[in-house]
């Protein structure tokens, strides 16, 4: 690819990608028990300059799993009433790193605050609760997923460099 296909490629699709984030409330977790047994689950979110943030009780499955084992897979994934084909939703998937915020931070106040801009009241009754905990999910590698023969891998420091996968969704992104 040439780098002038490159910048048109990077410039058309992260608006495209940015604006995907914005319309989805909720990601999907992919996290891992100390015994590395898989779990799937789901939280509200918000996206900071910085990361995205999630308050989660250690009560929950996942909420535990993100203290055994900070690697995780996220997706944001669109609603299967807005797809044009149930077999190709919309999608972006990430690997990530999760980061638990201590209270009493002004990384703690920012995550707090990024939430309840988005969520209202409610996160401030939960984040005040001693088994919710602040987590921040770095992503360090990901993948856009527009529809058939669209997927397009995301790498660079803040996922800013776009490559258009024709060699399938897997695997980690070839050098070039």
């Amino acid at each position: 690819m040439t780098t002038q296909t490159a910048h048109r490629l990077r410039d058309k699709l992260l608006p495209e990608i940015e604006a995907f984030k914005q319309t989805r409330s909720t990601l999907q977790l992919a996290t891992q028990d100390a015994l590395g047994i898989p779990n799937a689950s789901y939280a509200p979110f918000a996206l900071a300059d910085d990361g995205f943030y999630i308050l989660v009780s250690q009560l929950a499955r996942h909420g535990t799993n993100l203290n055994a084992s900070n690697q995780l897979s996220v997706m944001l994934l669109e609603d299967e009433s807005e797809a044009k084909s149930i077999f190709a939703r919309k999608r972006l998937t990430f690997d990530a790193t999760a980061e638990r915020v201590e209270r009493d931070t002004q990384a703690f106040t920012k995550g707090v605050l990024a939430l309840s801009l988005r969520f209202g009241d409610m996160i401030d009754n939960l984040a005040s609760l001693t088994d919710f905990h602040l987590f921040k999910l770095n992503p360090h590698q990901g993948l856009y997923v527009k529809g058939f023969g669209q997927a397009f891998s995301l790498t660079g420091k803040q996922l800013l460099d776009v490559n258009w996968k024709r060699d399938g969704h897997h695997g980690t992104p070839k050098a070039g």
